[in-house]
């Protein structure tokens, strides 16, 4: 097959990420670009060298010269995006939160199975080579028995408002919480036995802080996020032999095994551009060897994270204006 050609629809700072990173990578074709504002799709196309440009997502997903197409609108539109790409026959990869509840995830994955085409969910941390890494000395019990799961990220924003806004799905737990909770699937796996949390809403009616439990078995998972605060972000994994230590869990290039009574190990794996590169290079590897869906995020696997999410707003009377 020859080399794929990539849409990117919107042109937000996670699309400016990609388009960066698929221009630092090399070999990734950026073929065009659409908005729903003309001179938002030239300045992008100018600022990355994408040489079409669409003034509408209907028409990114018309053209036939574009193969897959990675969507980077807000989460409230993914639902109808993905559909409108599905049905145009295009091959996706959507950012997270994939949609705003397990439903929509779920119709999507049919719909893409119908279709004949490739749908993955663009959750980078779950291709950052380390996990592989971490994956091994998990499996073959070095640490022992996981008892504990922790996972903490906070950050400020001057885009407050909009990353709190009801109307666009916003706050803390479908912008962040689905990190510490991806990250506690990947670790437990992806099917809890138990789901407590508190949410603090704020003023719009989405949460601003976040405090999450799962167990799974004999082991617990505890979850903080907030967009307002700024915490470290870091994750860890405790077993009945020893632990995981793992700054920066959501993109980490290094962690740090701890196993009782030895000296610690620090694990390494520099990425080759910013951790980007590996969801990227997985699409285009599961659209060229024909594959429907990634086995590293399967669609179970990511509609199982979204019926996570469901319960938490559920237990805390969260919902979406569009959602009554």
């Amino acid at each position: 097959m020859s080399k794929l050609k990539w849409g990117i629809l919107s042109t937000g700072t996670i699309a400016k990420n990609f388009a960066q990173t698929a221009r630092d990578m090399g070999d990734i074709s950026l073929h065009a670009v659409a908005s729903r504002n003309v001179e938002a799709a030239d300045a992008f196309g100018d600022a990355y060298g994408i040489a079409v440009r669409h003034a509408s997502y209907e028409a990114l997903a018309h053209d036939k010269d574009v193969d897959i197409v990675y969507v980077a609108t807000p989460h409230s539109r993914h639902y109808e995006d993905m559909k409108l790409l599905i049905g145009a026959g295009k091959h996706v990869m959507c950012e997270k939160s994939f949609t705003t509840d397990a439903r929509q995830a779920a119709e999507i994955f049919a719909l893409a199975q119908e279709k004949g085409v490739f749908v993955m969910e663009a959750f980078w941390t779950k291709f950052i080579p380390l996990y592989r890494q971490i994956e091994r000395i998990i499996a073959e019990g070095i640490i022992g028995e996981i008892r504990m799961v922790t996972a903490l990220y906070g950050y400020t924003t001057g885009r407050q408002a909009r990353k709190f806004d009801a109307t666009l799905a916003g706050g803390t737990l479908l912008d962040i919480g689905v990190y510490t909770i991806g990250f506690a699937c990947m670790m437990l796996g992806y099917q809890m036995d138990a789901i407590g949390s508190m949410l603090l809403l704020n003023g719009e009616g989405t949460d601003a802080t976040d405090a999450i439990t799962l167990r799974k078995g004999n082991a617990v998972a505890q979850l903080t996020c907030a967009i307002g605060a700024n915490t470290p972000v870091h994750g860890a994994v405790y077993g009945t032999k020893g632990h995981i230590d793992i700054p920066d869990f959501k993109n980490p290039q290094c962690a740090t095994l701890y196993v009782d009574g030895q000296a610690p190990v620090s694990l390494e794996h520099p990425f080759e551009v910013n951790g980007f590169e590996y969801e990227i290079r997985e699409a285009e590897r599961c659209v060229q060897e024909g594959r429907l869906q990634s086995d590293v995020m399967t669609g179970e696997q990511t509609v199982a994270v979204m019926r996570i999410m469901d319960e938490i707003r559920r237990q805390n009377g969260m919902h979406f204006p569009f959602e009554r």
